[in-house]
């Protein structure tokens, strides 16, 4: 009897998990059996890798073959175990010797000639590698996304037959370099292309600058979706732990491509056609959703009423929390999901509530039956709103061009380098991340702003997470002006994107 071992890993979210891969060659009918609770990609492995080795000119010795994946319990899924099954059967054959194997994890999907095929998760799988102090060995088109991750050796063959010729010594693969990490420059749609619509893009600066939720509202043309293409212009760029973190999810998901890493916020508009798994996450692999594949940047949800209300009300945790928990009855899943969530939609189903002529005969009720398609405490979690007005054709022809997206950037850049500089190493990124007490602390509040403050959470009967983050965009319009105390100024203008009702009842 042979026994051979070869590491590799499942994922549980951004988790690598360590599986053991398991090959006894033992006397008895020949046979290819595989246990632990493998998934049909993970059986299909079999053809596979018995395709691969006849390509090598070798052929399965007439004994019985048994792949146990460890530990059982867990359910294994993905075409990334055909690598360490391969590997361990010719480790078992006396081909590859196991003492050397041993420290190395390895994952990869055989082609029939034995081409080694990119594959989901690299990424987290070389820092389990790393944290475990094993080497890594991953297809070459990967092999940039795993030295980045990996501190320790790399091998990114393109094949079987090179790995097989490295270990014997007949040729040396060589490392592969990490990617550049160099900040991209935006290449975006230019802010300065919106004319008029001062304080829509007013309001997308201070989103920007506070990482803050912003609905717009407006009929059809207006320019909703032309503001919010260009948010993603007015961000800096990641952090390398945010970068890290971003990438981990893409790379799980099987989004990253050529090994580079991410290094701009993301920016995902999924249809409004979409499920709450799709926007979630879940499904019977428990796969990201869109929140997550949006961490640390943007989620653009145009038409914001027409998409499913249970997929919608599934948001309101996670933009508090910035998670997403999946639960099953066989394992719950937890996803980062810190995004920044950009809604817009019409007044009415319609779209012309309100100008005459225009407007359907249901006029004012299909706006209210419309708007009532979102809930209050969905509304409650959006820092700004904004009302979007058709740009008039005289405005249109005649108004020069704006500021371009580097001017706005570079106000909304210092903004968050005072942030981070008020918060400290390990503390909130924005402000609209910063928690109640966090904020409180580092909040300097004159008096006729706090008098303002009282007497509009009076009257409008804002929630205490209305006031709360109602305060974090005064803190943010502040910022951006330079000053390191929130002023009554500051607050009248957080007041005023509560909506345009609030600001007359206050007077």
């Amino acid at each position: 009897m042979s026994l051979a071992r070869v590491a590799t890993f499942a994922f549980a979210g951004i988790e690598a998990v360590p599986v053991e891969v398991q090959v006894q060659l033992a006397s008895g009918l020949p046979a290819f059996l595989m246990v632990g609770l493998a998934d049909k990609a993970v059986g299909e492995s079999r053809e596979r890798v018995r395709a691969a080795l006849t390509g090598l000119g070798l052929s399965l010795p007439p004994k019985r073959i048994l792949v146990n994946l460890a530990p059982a319990d867990l359910a294994k899924e993905g075409s990334h175990y055909d690598l360490p099954i391969a590997l361990a059967l010719l480790a078992a054959m006396d081909v590859l010797p196991r003492e050397e194997l041993a420290g190395f994890a390895a994952l990869g999907e055989l082609g029939l000639d034995g081409a080694l095929l990119p594959v989901a998760g690299v990424l987290p799988a070389a820092l389990g590698a790393s944290q475990r102090n094993l080497g890594l060995i991953c297809p070459a088109a990967q092999g940039a996304e795993a030295a980045w991750a990996g501190r320790g050796q790399v091998l990114a063959p393109a094949d079987l037959p090179a790995l097989l010729n490295h270990f014997r010594g007949v040729q040396v693969l060589a490392p592969p370099a990490p990617p550049h990490l160099a900040p991209e420059p935006w290449r975006g749609p230019c802010l300065s292309e919106v004319k008029g619509q001062e304080t829509a893009k007013r309001a997308l600066e201070i989103a920007a600058a506070g990482g803050h939720n912003l609905l717009l509202v407006g009929p059809p043309g207006a320019g909703k979706s032309m503001l919010a293409q260009r948010l993603p212009g007015l961000l800096p760029d990641l952090s390398p732990e945010e970068a890290l973190e971003l990438s981990l999810v893409h790379s799980v998901a099987g989004l990253l491509r050529d090994g580079r890493l991410l290094t701009r916020p993301p920016f995902r508009d999924p249809h409004h056609s979409a499920s709450q798994a799709a926007l979630i996450g879940g499904g019977n692999k428990g796969r990201p959703g869109e929140i997550s594949l949006a961490h640390h940047g943007v989620l653009f949800l145009d038409e914001w009423p027409e998409f499913p209300r249970p997929a919608l009300e599934s948001l309101r945790q996670p933009m508090e929390s910035g998670r997403a928990v999946i639960a099953r009855a066989n394992a719950h899943v937890t996803w980062p999901a810190r995004f920044q969530l950009i809604a817009a939609m019409n007044p009415c189903r319609c779209g012309f509530l309100g100008e005459p002529g225009r407007e359907c005969s249901r006029a004012p009720r299909c706006g209210e039956e419309y708007t009532d398609r979102l809930s209050g405490p969905l509304l409650d979690r959006m820092d700004l709103t904004v009302e979007v007005q058709p740009v008039p054709a005289a405005e249109l022809s005649r108004a020069p061009a704006g500021e371009p997206t580097s001017a706005v950037a570079a106000r909304v850049a210092r903004a968050r380098a005072a942030q981070r500089a008020r918060y400290g190493e390990g503390g909130p990124r924005h402000n609209a991340a910063a928690e109640g007490a966090a904020l409180e602390e580092k909040l300097v509040l004159d008096e006729m702003a706090r008098q303002l403050l009282e007497q509009a959470t009076e009257r409008l009967g804002l929630s205490a997470r209305g006031r709360t983050r109602m305060l974090r965009v005064a803190r943010t319009i502040a910022d951006l002006a330079g000053s390191a105390a929130v002023t009554r100024a500051h607050v009248a203008e957080a007041l005023a994107y509560r909506g345009r009702r609030g600001m007359r009842r206050i007077g």
